[in-house]
């Protein structure tokens, strides 16, 4: 149960999110293209870069994915996972809606060997036919992705990663599972009556409001008759530190956030 004082939270939170663009790209692009900095001590609120969530991330792909396969990164943002995922995998093709965040993208990798970065829009229609067509089968890494995402739209997406995965290649998925809805998620964050971090508040004012993606989710974007299930359970996502601890930033603690992950092949 809430205490009053948080209540109070909620106007506030309304308040700011009053603004935000109806139209999904422009949502994301608006944000993309405001941003200053990036990584640990950055404006983007997912960009952590956090040792954990890398090591046991890394230890299921290399359990549950074919190594010679390509990798499509979706959701690229400014490319901090695909520069990650070619260092062990590859090639990897990051793709996002935003163009902003493709051209940061782009922009952070320097040519960073086995990796490449395309504007695309995952969820219309045919939206990896011709990618598909490119690269052959490939294995998937999705993180964060279908948490901002209606239901519609993740299946959507789903849909359109059978034709990319079809032949041997197979999802990754790691997204944020938080069970105390908004308000809950912006405490956990950080978040009090007087004050917000930045990254959270830049977050709130410029996208749509996130939900919960877990095992229930799941099944209803990657229904059974075309999927199966291969590995899914608990994890943990790392936002930026956030918390006002008197640590220089570089140095505090990540953000942990309660998630869940899934590894999914199609069907034959």
């Amino acid at each position: 149960m809430r205490s009053p004082k948080e209540i109070l939270l909620v106007p506030k939170l309304i308040w700011l999110s009053a603004g935000v663009p109806r139209d999904r790209q422009k949502a994301w692009d608006g944000y993309w293209g405001r941003v200053q900095r990036t990584g640990r001590s950055g404006d983007v609120l997912w960009d952590a870069q956090g040792d954990e969530e890398a090591e046991s991330h890394l230890g299921l792909l290399r359990e549950h994915w074919n190594p010679a396969l390509p990798v499509v990164d979706v959701g690229c943002g400014n490319g901090t996972q695909s520069r990650a995922l070619a260092r062990v995998f590859g090639p990897v093709v990051g793709v996002d809606f935003s163009p902003h965040a493709v051209e940061r993208a782009r922009s952070e990798s320097g040519g960073a060997a086995g990796t490449d970065f395309r504007v695309l829009d995952a969820t219309a229609p045919g939206a990896f036919d011709p990618l598909a067509a490119e690269l052959g089968p490939a294995n998937v890494f999705v993180r964060g992705v279908l948490h901002v995402l209606d239901a519609r739209a993740r299946r959507r997406l789903a849909r359109n990663l059978l034709s990319l995965t079809a032949g041997g290649g197979r999802v990754f998925l790691a997204e944020t599972d938080f069970k105390d809805g908004p308000l809950g998620y912006v405490l956990h964050l950080g978040a009090t009556l007087t004050w917000l971090p930045a990254p959270l508040e830049k977050a709130i004012r410029g996208l749509p409001m996130p939900g919960r993606f877990g095992r229930r989710e799941c099944s209803s974007a990657f229904p059974g008759a075309s999927w199966t299930v291969v590995a899914d359970g608990a994890t943990t996502i790392e936002a930026v530190p956030m918390r006002r601890t008197g640590v220089a930033a570089p140095q505090a603690a990540t953000e942990r956030i309660p998630g869940y992950f899934a590894v999914l092949e199609p069907r034959s």
